[in-house]
């Protein structure tokens, strides 16, 4: 009985501050957040591919019509994501192999879309060594990446590799 009168008591006193408590403010979800942070997930798969060797997985982070173009060197072209990944495939397999390290960081300046769609520009890094971290290669270029979402997965479209980047311009997206 001491129970159920204690109950009592308990339910009218968060009835009684309920009744004279001030309504507390709503709060929407910025679909901007929602986006980016997907996208922020999506570009640290990409990373973790990278540095796993995981040549699959790189892969599937893509539209199977994705176009990748490269502007970075003197023989500017255009090619379906299935001809880069031909040409990247051994260096994949030598990271997984452990006869290389591999590795690329993103940062971004620019953050464009909507729930299904978004334009990301910015620099990406990427290195490369021996399996003892030796004799690293680094190199840092602008880009800009088109995705678009399909059954809740982001996916690239066209990958526009532009021109390398300074260490200037790669530490001013630090902050």
């Amino acid at each position: 009985m001491r129970k159920i009168i204690l109950l009592i008591a308990i339910l009218v006193s968060v009835q009684t501050i309920s009744a004279h408590s001030p309504v507390l403010p709503s709060f929407e979800i910025n679909p901007d957040s929602l986006r980016i942070a997907e996208l922020d997930k999506y570009w640290e798969a990409l990373s973790k591919t990278v540095s796993d060797g995981d040549f699959e997985g790189y892969g599937a982070a893509y539209h199977p019509d994705a176009v990748v173009i490269f502007a970075t060197g003197p023989n500017k072209t255009s090619v379906p994501l299935a001809k880069a990944l031909a040409g990247w495939k051994q260096g994949f397999d030598d990271t997984k192999a452990g006869k290389n390290k591999a590795g690329v960081t993103f940062r971004l300046s620019q953050r464009i879309g909507d729930d299904t769609t978004a334009h990301e520009t910015g620099i990406f890094n990427y290195w490369t060594s021996d399996a003892n971290g030796d004799n690293k290669q680094e190199i840092a270029v602008h880009f800009e990446m088109l995705l678009v979402k399909k059954d809740g997965k982001w996916l690239g479209v066209m990958e526009y590799q532009k021109d390398p980047a300074t260490e200037e311009e790669w530490e001013a997206l630090s902050k």
